[in-house]
């Protein structure tokens, strides 16, 4: 240590020393105050961390430069600390993003550090130094492995440290005003039942993070990884919708049915080549005719790219596809894309039209080049939430993109259509910030407008990106739910609403607008929470207004998955429908049932 840095510190120890026994006590209490309000607010403690971070460095710093006999390599030093303090003020988002490196780099320094000086302590000591050694390397690799989760606790830990500082403070205030001196007396030796305890409580605490450690292998264990299948081939076609790849699927396909694989080219919403993969599930026991076909454009599973539903354990219900035995039993085929970037390399274009909508028409091009299969040429589009997105915008593409396919019929169930009024909704929906984070996850990727740092508090900006590289299927996702609501209670992640700005503009530019030719079919769950009935309701309006006819079904008592479960009073409905544009009946519905306003 300096001079200069040892006469700081004796300065500030003179300055506190010198108060009164009652200032100690009001700011002793103050501190406790703030360390509670803090622990249940992590946003707002990490980033009063960041600002103490900040004000040290800037403090030291400035200390040096004023100190009159200081050498020049505690000057450079000195400038070095100033400068780092202001960096630390002026780019909070990229201190606080590098705070979980530098707290896990910090705790395997630590652990290195006490092992070394382990074998220089007295024997008595030893094996304690050794576990607490062990101890702090895991841990910081574990905060490697968790970003997020390290910025949480590191919040927690200052608030709790706050908390300990002012019960120090209060106890001295006390032991003052009783005319009692702790700094007098000596520390007494620890004797063999303290080194017993100590070394007792350095193990469990190994244990404690043993533990931790196993399971934070597992729950990584548990999200799947892209495997060659999805990987582009040498020589890829500039045509889209050719099937590349092919073959046979057997995990959690219905009863009596036969499925495959595929690999196809597609677009993406800018026109550039991209890939996708689906799954094409048939009846085991193939008619003498061609198949009529559905193609299924699933609900969210996540913005990353190991979230595509074929790699996932179930990959019809985790898109929300509960009645894939009800396709297979009235003789229809099924085609369920993926979408680009799931599975294969992104951006995935989540609620993003054009992305959505090419990958849904290609697939049902590549599904008719499966060679063991004859689909007949008819097809209708069935989608859920963000597939419900994806179906309106295949429905308005398909003139102008793949008109040379038969698409006779399109159902959108609770689609994700006012894209404005989804996003404004997600604050109040619990695991909302999910969707929130693949929404700005995805237009970040898509458009150099929306930069998800003019959106994320600085403090939240790790928390968004982790939790935007998870999937719903993903063990992961559970510790992004108690994330969530963890900072419940605090500050909004959001600098500003994501509903204003670029983003509100893009929003809209990707809200269904498309005129489709086919029926359309539009359901609507009644208690759903994450799209709003009278958003929805809106929206069909505005359809109706622009001349789209719709069949517009409300199902009460259902909400957002509830609406299209097995058991959902929606599901024999949208079989009938089915049959009846199959059949080529015309549609009977309109936009004579809407309520008038």
């Amino acid at each position: 240590m300096s001079d200069a840095e040892g006469g700081l510190g004796q300065r500030l120890r003179r300055l506190t020393d010198r108060l009164p026994w009652w200032v100690r006590l009001l700011v002793g209490l103050a501190a406790v105050a703030l360390g509670l309000w803090l622990i249940v607010r992590p946003l707002t403690s990490i980033n009063l961390f960041v600002l103490v971070i900040g004000l040290t460095l800037l403090v030291n710093g400035l200390a040096q430069l004023v100190h009159p006999h200081v050498a020049w390599p505690s000057l450079i030093a000195a400038a070095a600390l100033v400068t780092a303090g202001i960096v630390v003020f002026a780019f909070r988002g990229f201190t606080t993003s590098a705070l979980a490196v530098i707290v896990a780099v910090t705790l395997i320094v630590i652990g290195v550090l006490r092992a070394a000086a382990a074998s220089r302590a007295a024997a008595q000591g030893r094996a304690t130094s050794l576990v607490l050694a062990a101890t702090a390397v895991l841990a910081g690799t574990i905060a490697l492995a968790w970003p997020d989760v390290t910025l949480l606790v590191t919040a927690v830990a200052f608030g709790g440290w706050t908390i300990i500082l002012g019960v120090h403070l209060v106890w001295d205030a006390l032991a003052r005003f009783h005319h009692k001196d702790a700094a007098d007396d000596a520390p007494a030796e620890q004797g063999w039942f303290a080194r017993s305890a100590r070394f007792l409580g350095a193990l469990v605490t190994l244990v404690l993070v043993l533990v931790i450690g196993v399971a934070s292998v597992r729950l990584h264990q548990g999200a799947p990884d892209p495997d060659d299948f999805y990987a582009s081939p040498t020589i890829v076609p500039s045509e889209p919708g050719v099937l590349l790849r092919a073959e046979p699927f057997t995990r959690a396909i219905p009863a009596d049915s036969q499925a495959w694989r595929i690999l196809y080219t597609t677009t993406k919403d800018d026109g550039q080549p991209a890939l996708a993969s689906a799954l094409v599930i048939a009846p085991r026991e193939l008619p003498s005719g061609p198949l009529p076909l559905i193609a299924w454009t699933h609900g969210t599973t996540g913005f990353a790219q190991n979230c595509a539903p074929s790699m996932l354990a179930d990959p019809l219900v985790a898109g929300a596809m509960f009645t894939a035995g009800e396709v297979v039993a009235h003789g229809w085929a099924m085609v369920a894309t993926d979408y680009v970037g799931l599975g294969t390399e992104g951006p995935h274009p989540y609620l993003i039209g054009q992305g959505e909508g090419r990958s849904a028409l290609d697939s049902i091009r590549a599904a008719h080049q499966l060679r063991t299969l004859t689909l007949s040429d008819q097809t209708v589009v069935w989608g859920h939430s963000q597939g419900g997105h994806a179906a309106l915008w295949a429905g308005g593409l398909a003139s102008i993109y793949a008109p040379e396919l038969d698409v006779v019929g399109v159902a959108a169930l609770a689609p994700a259509s006012d894209l404005e009024g989804l996003v404004a909704n997600l604050p109040t929906v619990t695991g909302g910030i999910l969707f929130a984070a693949f929404a700005l996850a995805g237009y970040d990727a898509a458009y150099d407008d929306v930069r998800d740092g003019d959106y994320v508090d600085p403090s939240a900006q790790t928390l968004m990106r982790e939790l935007s590289e998870r999937c719903l299927a993903d063990p992961r996702t559970l510790v992004s739910v108690v994330e969530a609501l963890a900072i419940g209670n605090d500050r909004d992640v959001f600098s500003r609403p994501l509903v204003s700005g670029p983003m509100l503009a893009r929003l809209q530019q990707n809200t269904p607008r498309l005129h489709i030719d086919a029926p359309l079919l539009l359901a609507q769950g009644l208690t759903d929470p994450l799209v709003v009935p009278a958003v929805q309701l809106d929206y069909v309006r505005s359809l109706c207004d622009a001349g789209q006819e719709v069949d517009y079904l409300t199902v009460p008592g259902e909400d957002h998955v509830g609406l299209v479960t097995a058991d959902s009073p929606l599901i024999p409905q949208l079989i009938t429908w089915t049959r009846a544009r199959l059949a080529g009946d015309s549609p009977t519905g309109g936009c004579d049932f809407l309520p008038t306003t």
